[in-house]
């Protein structure tokens, strides 16, 4: 009974031992291969999988998450014969895990070479400006050309980006003393043009000063040309209305007349500028005869009764405002 009973714990055991060993466990991120006498026959997924004891066994175990691989400095001529150094990152992920295990040895060896043999070309084949100034269009090139080689690893490239693009120290200064020229001849060309933009718009303001000018003296023109017009229409009318005055005999509006133009020749030489002193060779008693004159021949005319004065009184009145005649006294008078 002994015997019998180590038996059976032994089988138990190994039974025990032999199921455990067909049990896989695979964790999340990963997928293993499975080798029956060393030749693929399946890949087993996330989560718990069973194999055939002893007879399968677990090949590669692969990491089918994104993955990063950095790419080290380079020195890379362009098509300009300028040496340049650059680096890169790549990004890819395991799509098919079978063929990353069994298509190429060395996974990250092959992309790390197959993204540094291609950067080079790819950059090789540009100038030195444009490979400065077209990183993006760079980096989708190399994308495209090394997820292409990639895809029978069964490896999708996801990204391919240069991190640095670093030239040589006297190149670089070459560049400076360039963009240092490029912007000045800039600054010189804009500030031509904002001195030309200037002038143009003076001239312009001056053109249209001297043409609102030139029609405010138009306007002034043809102001001073109507005012002209109409005074000389009031002197026409004037000495129209003095001629039939005179043809009329009316001794009185002559004396007016000439009164009121003798008074206005004194005002205008007492109110010249450039008189100081006026010497005047007549008799001040001319002039206020003058005005008395003058007084006389308004009252007579505003008189509220209406009176007619006597013919002695006018011959009288226009003596006394003729320029020169000085009244005599009352005892020389004529009978």
């Amino acid at each position: 009974m002994l015997g019998l009973d180590i038996t059976v714990i032994v089988v138990v055991v190994i039974a025990i031992l032999v199921l455990f060993s067909g049990i896989k466990t695979v964790p999340q991120g990963y997928a293993f291969t499975v080798e029956r006498f060393g030749r693929y026959t399946r890949t087993l997924t996330p989560g718990l999988n069973i194999i055939v004891p002893f007879v399968d066994r677990i090949g590669r175990k692969i990491n089918i998450m994104e993955q990063v691989l950095d790419i080290p400095t380079q020195e890379v001529i362009t098509r300009d014969n300028a040496s340049v150094s650059a680096d890169a990152v790549s990004f890819y992920q395991v799509l098919n895990a079978a063929e990353a295990a069994y298509q190429v040895s060395n996974l990250e060896q092959a992309l790390l070479n197959l993204t540094m043999t291609n950067i080079r070309s790819v950059m090789g084949s540009m100038d030195l400006d444009e490979l400065l100034s077209n990183r993006d269009a760079i980096n989708d090139r190399l994308l495209r050309v090394v997820d292409q080689a990639a895809a029978p690893w069964g490896i999708k490239i996801t990204r391919v980006e240069i991190k640095d693009i670093a030239p040589p120290v006297d190149l670089v200064e070459a560049m400076g003393r360039q963009m240092k020229a490029e912007r000045e001849k800039r600054a010189d060309i804009l500030e031509a043009e904002g001195s030309r933009n200037s002038q143009i718009l003076r001239a312009e303001g001056a053109k249209q000063s001297a043409i609102l000018e030139a029609e405010g003296r138009r306007d002034a023109a043809f102001r001073d040309a109507e005012a002209r017009e109409r005074l000389a229409e009031a002197e026409a009318k004037a000495t129209t209305m003095m001629s039939v005055a005179i043809s009329e005999g009316d001794v009185t509006a002559i004396n007016y007349f000439v009164a009121q133009k003798y008074t206005e020749a004194l005002g205008q030489i007492a109110s010249a500028p450039n008189q100081k002193v006026i010497l005047m060779p007549l008799e001040a008693s001319s002039l206020i005869g003058s005005l008395g004159g003058i007084g006389a021949i308004a009252k007579e005319v505003f008189d509220v009764n209406g009176a007619q004065p006597s013919s002695g009184q006018a011959v009288r009145r226009s003596s006394a405002t003729t320029p020169g005649y000085q009244a005599k006294p009352q005892g020389e008078q004529d009978t």
